[in-house]
């Protein structure tokens, strides 16, 4: 307690190795792998979603590529009118972090400077089994939801995947079943990619009731760990702090979760 504070850059240069080691993943993968949590963890029954996370920086930031647009007035916190004034990721970019995009998260919301976090659940005690991070676009959690699931999906038996309505796709629903992946998405009122075959079935209610505790997760993120919005700045560290997150829940989920299983 009494030996002086290190260095600002030395705490720098191990939050690089951080970073060029990828010791989040390997640390979120250390914790399932213990042989006492494989036990707790379905390798069967999975659910995915993602979440919104917005970006450290402002709305200011976004500027066009070319610099022809007005700057902000000048002084610490200048403003600048943005009313009349069309904005898209093609044309604009962040002055302050790059990586952000601009996303909406839905019809008559505000628009954010975002990243959207994935996360892959088992369904039998809600363990995060992976997390990424992604730029904020319309497909990102699809195309996530594929790369987490697919290295799960290598075995004899069919294994299932549930997911929200903005799952429920044509695209995604047929390479979910390409990969020999039961699609558990929520169906759409019309217009659904799944059919009778698998909505009939009482696994597919159970899977659409557990998979809402995904949410757990980002909540626990969102208030616990800080993350209501991030403190970095890249998709690399943004990324790295988000699976980190991911694994902390897990950790503070285990003890309750391995005393119960005794």
């Amino acid at each position: 307690m009494d030996d002086p504070a290190w260095d600002q850059t030395t705490f720098s240069k191990n939050r690089d190795r951080l970073l060029a080691g990828d010791v989040a993943a390997r640390f979120l993968a250390e914790v399932l792998a213990d042989p006492r949590v494989k036990r707790l963890i379905s390798t069967e029954h999975f659910s995915v979603d993602g979440t919104l996370i917005e970006a450290w920086a402002s709305m200011k930031s976004f500027r066009r590529k070319d610099g022809s647009d007005e700057p902000p007035a000048p002084g610490r916190n200048g403003t600048r009118d943005f009313h009349g004034e069309k904005r898209s990721n093609r044309t604009h970019a962040s002055t302050t972090d790059p990586d952000a995009r601009l996303l909406r998260k839905s019809a008559g919301q505000q628009a954010r400077l975002c990243f959207i976090g994935h996360a892959l659940m088992e369904n039998r005690n809600g363990l995060v089994v992976d997390a990424r991070l992604t730029p904020a676009y319309g497909h990102a959690e699809r195309v996530a939801a594929l790369c987490m699931i697919e290295p799960r999906a290598d075995r004899p038996s069919r294994i299932t995947l549930g997911a929200d309505k903005g799952y429920d796709t044509e695209d995604f629903v047929n390479e979910l079943r390409s990969m020999n992946v039961v699609p558990h998405v929520a169906a759409k009122t019309r217009g659904s990619a799944l059919a009778g075959r698998t909505t009939r079935h009482a696994g597919y209610a159970a899977s659409l009731r557990i998979r809402k505790r995904i949410e757990e997760a980002f909540g626990w993120a969102k208030s616990a760990a800080g993350f209501a919005r991030t403190r970095h700045r890249g998709r690399d560290r943004v990324g790295w702090q988000f699976t980190l997150a991911m694994a902390a829940y897990n950790l503070v989920r285990l003890p309750k979760l391995l005393a119960a299983a005794g």
